[in-house]
């Protein structure tokens, strides 16, 4: 199996609802051809519906859908991810939809508690909210698991990494996401350039290596040596050096704002318009 960025996307073009099809005006924050999105965990004090709405003032066009804006609070999730109706998700790619706003991924992740059947469930929700990518925050252990399920849907799952170096079970060093990509061809990366940075290796090097497996960035700020997390610019994460390559070689790699730095009382819309006012600036 050889799948191209463009197999995946006549694959998503299939999958998705006819409202989708039939929108005629998207919102577009590509900033000379970059994609800057964002994956929705920034506005994680917020509803769903909020931080729809948040995105459409900011004026960002594409999102990568978090989880926790999904999935209920204080409930048995296995039991709501095996009962809930697919219509459920449908229901939010509509929302998108009418909002003008891309749905790039589902955030999911898959950990070492995810029976096989949650695991299968969860490819079904991707497949109902017309996406062609889970993003995970996952185990070695447990993509293993998710891999022929993967194959099975033909649907990618790009590992998002922490700063976690000292455990081998997790995304953060090259070498596991190399260990996962040779699993299947449907493993890409989810590249958390602050993150990576935190970790002691270099974002634009890595980019330049495998941006051909690479699925999205997240755009963040963090000191080296496990540092703490900054408004951009006050960080040492190279995030113009970042948004430039992608710029300068066309790299077809969506770059989504995760604001991760607030602390209560911020503005949470604000924020975020300060992140990607930083992003155009960068890319002028």
């Amino acid at each position: 199996m050889n799948l191209s960025r463009r197999d995946f996307g006549k694959v998503a073009l299939t999958a998705l609802p006819l409202t989708a099809l039939a929108k005629s005006k998207m919102i577009d924050s590509r900033i000379h051809g970059v994609e800057i999105g964002a994956q929705s965990y920034s506005f994680r004090d917020m509803s769903l519906d909020a931080a729809i709405d948040a995105m459409k003032t900011i004026g960002l066009g594409e999102c990568e859908l978090f989880q926790g804006h999904v999935e209920p609070r204080g409930q048995n999730l296995h039991e709501w991810r095996m009962a809930t109706p697919l219509d459920f998700f449908t229901g939010i790619r509509k929302k998108f939809d009418q909002a003008g706003i891309q749905l790039l991924a589902y955030n999911l992740s898959f950990n070492d508690g995810f029976s096989d059947e949650e695991i299968d469930r969860g490819f079904q929700m991707a497949r109902a909210l017309g996406v062609d990518l889970i993003t995970a925050s996952s185990t070695l252990t447990a993509v293993k698991r998710v891999a022929p399920v993967a194959e099975k849907y033909k649907i990618r799952v790009a590992m998002h990494g922490h700063d976690n170096t000292k455990d081998p079970n997790q995304f953060a060093t090259p070498e596991s996401f190399a260990a996962a990509m040779a699993l299947t061809p449907l493993f890409w990366v989810n590249l958390d350039i602050g993150h990576f940075t935190a970790a002691g290796y270099d974002p634009v090097a890595y980019i330049q290596e495998h941006h051909d497996r690479i699925a999205v960035l997240h755009i963040k700020d963090r000191k080296k040596d496990h540092g703490a997390n900054l408004p951009l610019g006050e960080g040492e994460t190279p995030i113009k050096a970042v948004l430039q390559l992608l710029k300068s070689k066309k790299y077809p790699i969506p770059a989504n704002i995760e604001y991760e730095y607030g602390k209560p009382g911020m503005d949470t819309v604000a924020e975020v318009r300060k992140c990607f006012e930083y992003c155009k600036r960068a890319l002028a």
